[in-house]
């Protein structure tokens, strides 16, 4: 199948990506995960699809705990100052209570683990899934996937950039090690009482950046999440529109869009979706595309880990992406989501068993509107858009002559 009118039209099509993106943020409520705006940003998505011609579509709820993704942190810097106090009359409680804090944060942030979900209150999540059917035999199919969801605002970074956002953070983790550090020397018989006194009381000046951090995130403000994630969402909708509107009809290879929620409160509309299907495509080969954030042209890329560095994609998926890249001459480049970078909805379907890779556009030196009020469709970038829904066309059409061989 040639698709090259599609991909010469991939402008008209950003266009119509920025227009949808509009629509959601501006007509529907705040999609924070499980709200009732991500459920109904699903819906509305949901309607989209069959308008486009997906013959099967369905929303399906999950539960999850989503104030558990950050709120780790309270139990983290409540461990800090309990460390801190410990240190002056019994150390080795000073350690063992920041070793709970870093194990707390290694694994509900790092590994996305469900350590403290219990602790919040519980909601339902959404998902919505569209399948468009080739006229003949299932032999390979592609799913195009991102997440409606939009963020909790980080204040701190709101109001001083990305650089006093990432200084308070680093402070943070510097006063609890400088913690756990002189609690082991104490411990060790190492220092003598005036330095160990000395030393406490050097530990105070971390106190302010550890309190702020209990204000890292405004639970009761969500993003417009434009470009993160709407962007990534609209991606396989334009494709399913500029197939609808060129009449074009797949022989052997099935589409599917799926738009997972509540990725910000850690995976967990994805990690719903492959726990529920991930079986079920197993029948024929099946590649997914997860989009994230497509924003900056320059920061295009393809991931080949993800969630902090500690789950490899699938090489072959990541690779189709990079070189229609390089077909049609679009800058891209090879990377990973380093650690303390997240993750994207990839790293679940990959956890899954699933043949994944995850594609961002975005510079790890977060820009100004990422996880702020400034993520609005203004923000939008429509030739990065552009690029990343022709890569992703070209993709598709490669992927459907290797249905066919």
């Amino acid at each position: 199948m040639n698709l090259k009118n599609i991909i010469d039209n991939k402008n008209k099509y950003a266009q119509y990506m920025v227009d949808e993106i509009t629509h959601i943020c501006t007509k529907l409520p705040k999609r924070g995960p499980g709200s009732e705006g991500e459920k109904l940003s699903c819906e509305y998505i949901g309607e989209e699809m069959k308008k486009l011609g997906c013959d099967t579509v369905y929303v399906e709820g999950f539960k999850e705990n989503p104030g558990s993704f950050f709120g780790w942190i309270y139990f983290t810097i409540t461990c800090c100052f309990l460390a801190l106090a410990s240190y002056f009359f019994m150390p080795v409680l000073s350690i063992v209570f920041i070793a709970i804090g870093l194990a707390l944060c290694v694994l509900q942030f790092g590994l996305y683990k469900k350590v403290v979900d219990k602790c919040f209150q519980e909601k339902t999540g959404h998902n919505v899934s569209g399948f468009k059917k080739p006229t003949g035999e299932v032999k390979r199919r592609i799913i195009f996937n991102g997440h409606p969801d939009g963020a909790w605002e980080w204040p701190f970074k709101y109001k001083f950039t990305y650089l006093g956002f990432d200084i308070h953070m680093m402070l943070c983790f510097a006063g609890a090690f400088y913690t756990l550090g002189i609690a082991i020397a104490k411990l060790a018989g190492a220092l003598s009482p005036e330095l160990a006194k000395t030393l406490g009381l050097v530990g105070l000046v971390f106190t302010p950046f550890w309190f702020g951090l209990y204000f890292m995130w405004n639970r009761n403000k969500i993003v417009d999440g434009a470009n993160d994630n709407l962007s990534g969402c609209y991606i396989g909708m334009a494709i399913l529109k500029a197939l609808h509107d060129e009449g074009i009809e797949f022989e052997n290879t099935e589409i599917g869009v799926v738009c997972t929620g509540s990725e910000e409160a850690g995976l967990r509309g994805a990690k719903a979706w492959a726990a529920a299907h991930a079986d079920e495509m197993k029948d024929v080969p099946t590649f997914v595309f997860s989009y994230d954030t497509i924003a900056q042209n320059e920061q295009l890329m393809v991931n080949y880990r993800d969630l902090n560095a500690t789950v490899k994609t699938d090489k072959e998926v990541g690779d189709l992406f990079f070189e229609s890249c390089e077909e049609l001459g679009i800058p891209c480049k090879k990377g990973v989501v380093p650690p303390l970078g997240g993750a994207t909805d990839s790293a679940a379907f990959a956890q899954a068993g699933m043949r994944s890779t995850g594609i961002t556009a975005l510079n790890h030196a977060l820009p100004d509107f990422y996880h702020t009020r400034l993520d609005t469709p203004e923000a939008l970038n429509p030739s990065c858009l552009a690029d990343c829904f022709a890569a992703s066309v070209l993709a598709l059409e490669k992927f459907d002559k290797g249905a066919k061989q």
